[in-house]
């Protein structure tokens, strides 16, 4: 175990780096902080470090992860500094991002994918991937201008759901289109104008949805990739519903087709 007591450690610098995506993206690293959030990380994956407060060294054994990497102790208000949160467990862990493979989750037996266009809000985005999570959703593909996986809001709204689930980010809507026709994949939007409710769709095969903006909804070049738009049943007065609970309904709609 490290001790690490000065600002200027090299780490402290680093770790506050880190809450910038451009430095994220250029080393290929997050950081998942809290312990239901790390103790949700598979065993194979890749942990450069973890980063300790003294009370969490004090209170808990740390031999496992000094098995599994560099264990770094710092004093609590440091440990404070380099975290998101306002009031951090005292623990948190530099992990290697993990490049899962398109091809193999589109060769998957009735794949069932989520897209979204442009979705813009963490808290959305977390809670969309840890639903496809819980609904056995094989992945979930992200289009250019959502916002980044590995946002500190993000990961902590996956409950740790992004450890389970892959999820591909700065996707091409027109290439993940033409592969889902290449796999004879139905793609379905969840759309104010759709001329069926999703009750009515053969869910049990495999399929794909896709969400849009928070705000603007689908883009009408987006919803024009579909084979079909599909209404969810508003019977109260609001015009729209929040982007991740539509994507809840639809995700729980092939669950129970498939059940």
């Amino acid at each position: 175990m490290k001790r690490i007591e000065s600002r200027d450690n090299k780490w402290v610098k680093r770790l506050n780096g880190l809450k910038i995506k451009k430095n994220r993206d250029k080393e290929g690293v997050f950081v998942a902080e809290g312990l239901r959030f790390i103790s949700e990380v598979p065993a194979d994956w890749a942990v450069e470090a973890y980063v300790i407060s003294d009370t969490f060294a004090n209170e808990n054994d740390c031999s496992m992860y000094e098995e599994k990497a560099d264990v770094l102790c710092m004093p609590d208000a440091l440990f404070a500094s380099v975290c998101d949160t306002e009031n951090p467990q005292g623990i948190l862990a530099i992990c290697k991002k993990l490049n899962w493979d398109v091809n193999v989750v589109f060769a998957k037996e009735k794949p069932f994918f989520i897209l979204a266009e442009e979705l813009n809000d963490p808290g959305n985005l977390g809670t969309v991937i840890r639903t496809a999570d819980a609904c056995g959703a094989d992945a979930v593909f992200l289009s250019k201008g959502s916002v980044d996986l590995y946002n500190a809001k993000v990961l902590r709204s996956t409950m740790g759901s992004m450890f389970h689930v892959p999820v591909f980010q700065n996707v091409d809507l027109h290439e993940i289109s033409a592969k889902l026709k290449e796999n004879n994949i139905p793609l379905y939007a969840a759309h104010l104008k759709g001329d069926t409710y999703p009750y009515g769709l053969n869910l049990e095969n495999a399929c794909a949805f896709i969400i849009g903006n928070e705000a603007r909804g689908l883009s009408d070049d987006a919803a024009d990739l579909c084979d079909r738009w599909v209404k969810i049943p508003m019977p109260g007065q609001a015009e729209s519903l929040n982007a991740s609970i539509a994507a809840g309904v639809l995700m729980y709609e092939v669950v129970r087709q498939r059940l």
